[in-house]
């Protein structure tokens, strides 16, 4: 009873934590779904099935544990995401073009949980927990691309039952369904100038929704030698239709008249309920595992996100006079990505072990459709790690890496990125965003 008491706590407790989103892997994908593979920047995932969180990265994984295992991880990740204005304009009927916009990164709590249970010599059952994308950016209320972005939330969180099932000593195959929950929130200030109101008149706007999808994993694990170990990993897409809400504040009396009798006016400037399709991308992952003597490990992989599934986001009115039709259509034009990593593990003796890694991550986004909502460019990351056995039955983990950003540029001034009008009642904005991002994170697994 007290192990069923603690494994639900834990999901409970990551479910509200679960509400803080962030961004490290490429896009808005959030890779950091263990702290035993954070040490070796998430190098050979598919293949190295360490503990219980193989759930996540190979359900076949769950192949190669005993007994029963739980496991609890907590990532702490903190973005620094600050713009440099190059030739950014202001908006039409606004006086000033405004700040720079502060960090539009902080720190957020990435956590996730797993249970795992060899049920017999040849099959394995488990349930994991995490958030696998998030994304959250937030510039200052009066910067110079309010009327772009201000704050972007983006949340998930994902149920994760799993079996494998070892068909010989050397192959063993998993499959998983995924139960994803989104919920998304949109800011920015509103011009309303550019809508026939006095000089300098502006407000903001709000725009949240959510929706549930369900999808599924696969995997296979092989030993190809007795030394060397291939994993093959699939994640399906998840398929949204959100549904929410687009509140309007700060209009004046005369745009409340004319949003209450004009459609046209009332699409762009209205308050409304709304839908929106998302379509959130496929991975496929490649992996190997070679011990090397008894000392040394090491590990590889590639991984490919199909972020091509994001061509544009475009917002529906679905109520009131303007139901049907668009609030707002963002290109997005994204392309597929790898992800292709190495690390290495030194075990000094029954207790440490220590690990190395780095990752090359690139980024789905190009400089001519690259928004302030996610200034997002190629990375590389370097990680370091360990592992401590207190006892036989229990590890702790640990585990640090920093992400080098390749500076991203933004040109939201026009075509194609922007139409004409959107620009002028937006303004330019134009310059160089400095990004760096650095994970912390802590692992606790025990057996019975």
């Amino acid at each position: 009873m007290k192990f069923k008491q603690t494994v639900v706590g834990w999901s409970v407790a990551s479910a509200l934590l679960a509400m803080s989103g962030s961004v490290a892997a490429s896009g808005f994908a959030l890779i950091e779904q263990s702290g035993s593979g954070l040490g070796n920047a998430y190098a050979g995932g598919a293949a190295s099935a360490e503990d219980a969180s193989t759930i996540f990265f190979n359900p076949a994984g769950m192949s190669r544990l005993s007994g029963k295992q739980v496991v609890v991880v907590a990532n702490t990740i903190t973005p620094s995401i600050k713009f440099t204005n190059i030739a950014s304009v202001p908006a039409a009927g606004q006086a000033a073009v405004g700040g720079a916009g502060g960090d539009a990164g902080g720190m957020a709590l990435v956590p996730s949980a797993y249970f795992a249970w060899a049920l017999d010599p040849k099959w394995s059952a488990g349930l994991g927990f995490g958030a696998p994308f998030g994304l959250k950016t937030e510039y200052d209320a009066n910067w110079m691309g309010r009327f772009h972005a201000i704050k972007s939330d983006i949340k998930t969180y994902n149920l994760n039952p799993s079996v494998a099932y070892k068909a010989n000593d050397n192959v063993a195959l998993g499959f998983g369904v995924n139960w994803q929950r989104a919920e998304a929130e949109l800011t920015k200030a509103v011009n309303y100038v550019a809508f026939g109101a006095p000089a300098n008149t502006e407000g903001s706007n709000k725009i949240v929704g959510n929706d549930s999808a369900w999808g599924y994993n696969l995997g296979a694990m092989i030993n190809v030698t007795p030394d060397t170990v291939v994993g093959l990993a699939y994640r399906s897409a998840m398929s949204y239709r959100l549904s929410g809400s687009a509140a309007y504040y700060g209009r004046t009396a005369a745009l409340d008249a004319g949003v209450a009798g004009s459609a046209a006016l009332a699409a762009q400037i209205g308050d409304s309920q709304i839908t929106a399709d998302i379509k959130l991308p496929a991975t496929y992952s490649v992996a190997v595992k070679h011990q090397l003597n008894p000392k040394w490990e090491v590990l590889a992989d590639a991984t490919q996100t199909r972020w091509s599934s994001i061509q544009s986001l475009d917002i529906y009115r679905s109520s009131g006079i303007a139901s049907g039709l668009s609030l707002e259509s963002v290109p997005f034009k994204w392309r597929d990505t790898w992800r292709v990593g190495a690390g290495a593990n030194y075990r000094y003796d029954s207790q440490w072990l220590s690990r190395v890694g780095i990752a090359y991550d690139q980024t789905p986004t190009s400089d001519t459709y690259r928004i302030a909502r996610l200034p997002d460019q190629d990375r590389t990351w370097l990680s370091v790690g360990g592992q401590y056995k207190p006892t036989k039955e229990s590890a702790v983990d640990f585990g640090y890496a920093h992400l080098f950003i390749k500076d991203p540029s933004l040109n939201m001034s026009g075509p194609p990125a922007l139409s004409a009008a959107q620009a002028t009642g937006r303004g330019a904005l134009i310059g160089v965003s400095d990004n760096k991002v650095d994970i912390l994170s802590v692992q606790y697994t025990h057996g019975f």
